[in-house]
């Protein structure tokens, strides 16, 4: 294929702003490479990320924003894990709180929080999952009561990242006369000082800035203007968050597996045995082409549900985000599996930082939803399969 002929069907599936913006990205992602690893460099990442308009790509030009959508902050994600420096708190803050905000909050919460929320000068977390709720939303016990000054929320959240390091966190409750089983969604932002608002750290193994919480809302007093869109929009709103977040999570998911698909290349080119390189046998060859095939794979599917979200397509980007986040996931895993044997001894060390890879490509399999359940959408939602539950 001619170069001309090439350059026209990457076209079709990236604009050429996206492929400028992704070639911008990239070469801020090599200047911190995995030395993101220190607290320090990741905040003047993140500050500097902000200042180049890059965290806020997604969100309306006139609160600050880029005024673009899904698919350039999934670029962003993407090419920043792929350099080895993942900017966690984007797939919850500019993501699911800020999608959710601009779409649905009054003008005076866009005024409020959209444009910190761009210029990365503010955070906001993203509460859902509760202890016995599990990736079921359908269960969440979060309740909100109403009363003559506002709202009072009662519940539990578990596994929510960021939130000491957040301005607040975004949670989700349910009316307190929803008792039908019913989900009727509502979504509240509540000041990481309130009243009643208490955290404790979960002891993950995992290594990552982004710490895990548990979070109590003891009759958390909040006014009437905490309330995020309408009380009973249910599902509408819930799923404008979670589809940017399915989409995100897999633009996290591949920008790892191409991270380590680099290591594990540039070693098989250099590493000799019986001299000749170990990229030179199929055994090593063959599965590192695989790993390539499937994470692009993934990211097509990315690309394809942040495109139908960005439409406005929320059915289509639902189906299709889910499959996204399905595939990035299980080509991550792989690509980091195969990586490390690759390396065999030296892919546990921590000069070639493939071994935390290991735990953390787990995460894009269970969070923010197991595979399993993504499984159980397809099937009803797609294949219009029975329920067994």
């Amino acid at each position: 294929m001619s170069t001309s002929k090439s350059r026209h069907v990457n076209s079709v599936i990236e604009s050429e702003e996206q492929t400028a913006l992704r070639a911008a990205v990239s070469a801020l992602g090599r200047r911190y490479g995995s030395s993101h690893a220190a607290d320090h460099d990741r905040d003047a990442l993140w500050a500097e990320a902000a200042k180049l308009g890059y965290l806020g790509v997604n969100l309306p030009v006139e609160y600050g924003g880029g005024g673009s959508g899904m698919g350039e902050l999934s670029i962003v994600l993407e090419e920043l894990g792929a350099a080895g420096c993942p900017l966690l708190m984007m797939v919850v803050s500019p993501a699911i709180c800020g999608t959710v905000i601009s779409r649905f909050g009054t003008e005076e919460q866009k005024r409020a929080w959209l444009p910190g929320l761009a210029d990365g000068s503010r955070t906001m977390a993203f509460g859902i999952t509760e202890p016995d709720a599990g990736s079921n939303s359908h269960r969440i016990t979060t309740t909100a009561r109403r009363t003559d000054d506002g709202w009072v929320l009662t519940g539990r959240k578990v596994f929510v990242s960021g939130v000491d390091i957040a301005d607040a966190t975004l949670i989700v409750g349910r009316t307190e006369d929803a008792r039908t089983g019913k989900l009727k969604a509502c979504l509240f932002i509540v000041p990481r000082d309130a009243p009643g608002f208490s955290r404790s750290q979960i002891d993950m193994q995992l290594e990552s800035h982004e710490k895990q919480f548990e979070l109590v809302l003891d009759d958390v007093a909040l006014p009437h203007d905490a309330l995020v869109g309408e009380e009973d929009a249910g599902l509408l709103q819930l799923f404008a968050g979670l589809n940017p977040e399915r989409i995100m999570t897999a633009a996290f998911a591949i920008g790892m597996g191409r991270y380590a698909l680099a290591r594990a290349i540039d070693y098989a080119k250099e590493r000799q045995v019986w001299k000749a390189p170990i990229g030179a046998h199929q055994a090593i060859a063959h599965p590192l082409a695989t790993a390539h095939i499937e994470l692009e794979l993934a990211r097509l599917m990315m690309q394809k549900a942040a495109a139908l979200y960005d439409a406005g397509d929320d059915v289509g980007a639902g189906e299709a985000a889910n499959m996204a986040k399905y595939a990035a996931g299980e080509a991550c895993v792989k690509a980091v599996d195969q990586a490390v044997h690759t390396l065999g001894g030296n892919g546990l060390t921590r000069e070639y930082g493939l071994a935390r890879l290991i735990t953390a490509s787990r995460v894009a399999r269970i969070a923010p939803v197991s595979r399993e359940m993504i499984l159980n959408y397809i099937s009803h939602q797609s294949l219009g399969l029975p329920k067994s539950y």
